[in-house]
């Protein structure tokens, strides 16, 4: 064991502890599988990220992403919090424009959003299908739901897999109190949306939920803007049964619904409410169809861990 540089850091979120935290391992040089799912175990959290030197000569850094369950080939949150970590850490990109990222699905391009902290990725290419009849419904009663409640459901792929469900409403997004002993025997990993209407703000259990915890903290609320979107993600199967924000579900949401005409071409999501949190997911589809999953993160943790 040796010390290596460490963080930990919050994501989608201007102000810590309100995102989604992500432990990042600076240099995982040496290690073997078993101590990174080991130490990703130990940490608790529901991504542990270990920087690496790149294999590909096009990519500035490699990572490697385990939950406490497994490991996976992308995800959103820890692709903007290793980035984040990186450039913080004096990493020096090879091209003007682009941070590229190596993982298992291979390079990810990340972007400064100009005028902000924001960093942002371009979400990988997603296949999706209709799932299959009998398991959906059977997912959909381990969340609770009843059938009208359910507008449109699909397959989605990215890297990770996950059930999209767009719902009625979010209200109903937000009342959601799934059996995740069910959903976990499923193998289902659920993410679930629903657009608030135009002329409408947050409803009112996500407001006041925000406004409690700002008048206890005594700091001006940190999600001030209203969202397009509600989103809650649910990975029972690979130990976490509710995820605060997740950005490769949002990027395959966007996908989904921008192209199907449920949501438009810019759009803030808002995911973590339930929890005690107020995450914040900036999603764009550029000219070329590219979709763009951006949020900040900030350092909450800084200094060495051994391993």
């Amino acid at each position: 064991m040796k010390p290596r540089p460490f963080k930990q850091v919050d994501v989608f979120t201007a102000t810590p502890y309100w995102g989604n935290p992500l432990a990042v391992v600076l240099d995982g040089s040496g290690l073997d599988d078993a101590a990174m799912q080991r130490f990703a175990r130990w940490t608790n959290l529901s991504e542990t990220c270990f920087l690496l030197p790149p294999t590909d000569a096009l990519a500035d850094y490699r990572v490697r992403i385990f939950t406490p369950g497994g490991e996976l080939p992308f995800a959103g949150h820890p692709t903007l919090g290793s980035c984040h970590s990186w450039l913080q850490a004096g990493g020096q990109p090879r091209a003007p424009d682009f941070i590229v990222q190596e993982c298992q699905v291979g390079l990810v391009k990340i972007r400064r959003e100009p005028g902000t902290e924001r960093l942002a990725f371009a979400a990988p290419p997603l296949t999706r299908s209709a799932p299959d009849a009998a398991w959906l419904a059977e997912v959909t009663a381990a969340l609770g739901l009843q059938p009208p409640q359910v507008l449109a459901a699909q397959r989605l792929d990215n890297g990770p897999v996950w059930l999209g469900l767009l719902l009625d409403s979010p209200e109903t997004v937000l009342q959601l109190t799934p059996d995740h002993a069910a959903l976990a025997r499923l193998k289902a990993k659920v993410g679930v949306a629903a657009v608030y209407p135009p002329e409408e703000s947050s409803p009112l259990i996500a407001r006041a939920n925000r406004e409690a915890r700002a008048f206890d903290s005594g700091v001006k609320d940190p999600m001030d803007a209203a969202p397009d979107l509600e989103v809650r993600a649910f990975a029972a199967p690979i130990g976490v049964n509710e995820d605060p924000v997740t950005g490769s579900l949002n990027a395959s949401l966007a996908q989904w619904l921008i192209a199907e005409g449920h949501a438009p071409a810019h759009y803030l999501a808002s995911q973590g409410v339930c929890l005690g949190r107020a995450g914040q997911v900036y999603l764009e589809r550029d000219g070329s169809g590219q979709v763009w999953v951006g949020g900040q993160s900030v350092t909450c943790i800084d200094g060495q861990v051994r391993l």
